[in-house]
């Protein structure tokens, strides 16, 4: 498959001047008691149907995006468990998407994907703060794997938030 993956199976402060709890910028605790959801933004349909059928299978939601431009007029970032992003897309690149996320207020973990690695793009993404770096094409379990590790750290930080606000 085209860039796609080798293997699919297709069937502040601890509390804030009011009083509300403490919530890491960027994430909120309903949102982390939803379903996984991964955004997925690529300029390769088949990789995007791919993925997508892949994370149905394993039931993951997912909001598929052809360009970093469709993601930011919508607002879907905010229902995101994760964001896989490639990193040469035809317009903004994955690492500005996540960069200008990050501006915003935005801490959900980017995994960033790419066909075209090199050191250079290896170092970038992984200065931007990516949980996980895949080289396409990737096998399936590589992605789980990531989208995993991605479930985890949410879940991580929503028990430290619960923890901050036990003890206030």
């Amino acid at each position: 498959m085209h860039g796609g993956l080798d293997s699919i199976d297709p069937d502040q402060r601890l509390a804030d001047i009011q009083g509300r709890p403490y919530t890491p910028r960027g994430l909120d605790t309903d949102m982390m008691a939803r379903p996984t959801v991964v955004i997925v933004v690529d300029d390769d349909a088949s990789l995007l149907k791919s993925v997508a059928r892949l994370l149905a299978h394993h039931g993951i939601d997912s909001r598929t995006f052809a360009s970093a431009e469709a993601l930011l007029e919508s607002d879907s970032v905010q229902m995101a468990t994760c964001l896989l992003l490639d990193i040469h897309l035809g317009g903004i690149s994955g690492i500005e998407l996540h960069h200008r996320l990050a501006a915003s207020g935005s801490k959900w973990p980017v995994i960033f994907m790419t066909a075209n690695d090199d050191e250079t793009t290896h170092n970038e993404a992984m200065d931007a703060g990516c949980i996980a770096y895949l080289r396409k094409p990737f096998a399936q379990h590589v992605l789980l794997n990531a989208i995993s590790k991605a479930v985890a750290l949410l879940a991580q930080l929503k028990q430290e938030c619960a923890t901050i606000n036990l003890q206030q």
